[in-house]
């Protein structure tokens, strides 16, 4: 019976172990043909690329797209937090019969697709076109309404971890008012979790393309596909150096969890206590 147990034990390690080699070709390969394309130059796109003022005078459009890209991510990052934030930590507290409902709302963009959420977007912004001008910095409230779902995700999962109604109890029977206890109580308690939604905004913005496009407006995504038609290899290292930022970001957000649920406090074995 042992040996059957051993012998099953190696077969699944055996088989993990190609599904991670599979999984790591499929996911790297890829990145290695284009580190390999952009570079059959000596590397002149990536020098190019680390090199703003050239960058900005060779490739106009380019330098134009990340400006507004960087733009569109922090303005959508801080409106999604000043929305979402408060109106989660509340209905937590006072509406809880709402929470289905919010969650609901928050939810919905994610299936709808993109192209009809433009088809949506497209009269509206016809009508902020003319009153406030034709800004690329204007995509931020469709930008927010698309990382809605995946911020909502995050912020209820931090509010999950904590007990919200107790911290909120305590902080006002010490005379705290609604705003000291969701800036200085609450919040401070879901700090990984509003980086985590933070984070995914911000990579979600920098690969967003297709509202941007058929809105005619220009962030990193519609450049490099311009781009693209001029310039192959500059158009390819743009989009590796992308990749390569989302992925710091995603790293970081993991790195950071992991520190903060190492430096938490042990949970108090009552029964040995």
């Amino acid at each position: 019976m042992a040996g059957l147990i051993a012998r099953r034990a190696r077969k699944q390690a055996v088989l993990r172990w190609i599904v991670v080699v599979v999984a790591c070709v499929f996911f790297l390969l890829p990145l290695v043909a284009m580190v390999e394309f952009t570079t059959r130059d000596s590397g002149q796109a990536w020098r190019l690329l680390v090199n703003w003022p050239k960058l900005r005078e060779t490739y106009p459009a380019l330098a134009d797209g990340i400006v507004q890209s960087l733009g569109q991510a922090l303005w959508t990052v801080l409106l999604m937090l000043a929305l979402l934030v408060p109106t989660a930590i509340w209905v937590r507290l006072r509406l809880p019969g709402l929470r289905r409902l919010v969650e609901f709302l928050c939810l919905l963009p994610l299936t709808i697709p993109a192209i009809v959420l433009v088809v949506g977007l497209a009269p509206v912004y016809a009508w902020v076109t003319y009153f406030f001008g034709g800004s690329a910095q204007l995509l931020t409230f469709a930008y927010t309404i698309l990382v809605l779902p995946y911020a909502y995700r995050s912020i209820d999962a931090g509010l999950s971890a904590i007990d919200v109604r107790t911290l909120a109890e305590a902080a006002r029977s010490l005379g705290a008012s609604w705003g000291t206890v969701i800036w200085r109580v609450v919040l401070p308690n879901i700090r990984s979790a509003v980086l985590s939604a933070a984070f995914l905004s911000v990579a979600l913005v920098l690969g967003e393309f297709t509202i941007a496009s058929l809105l005619n407006r220009n962030n990193l995504q519609v450049a490099i596909n311009l781009l693209g038609k001029s310039s192959a290899t500059m158009s390819v290292a743009v989009s590796l150096a992308a990749l390569l930022l989302a992925f710091v970001l995603l790293l970081g957000l993991s790195l950071l969890g992991d520190r903060r649920r190492a430096a938490s406090p042990a949970p108090i074995d009552k029964e040995n206590s």
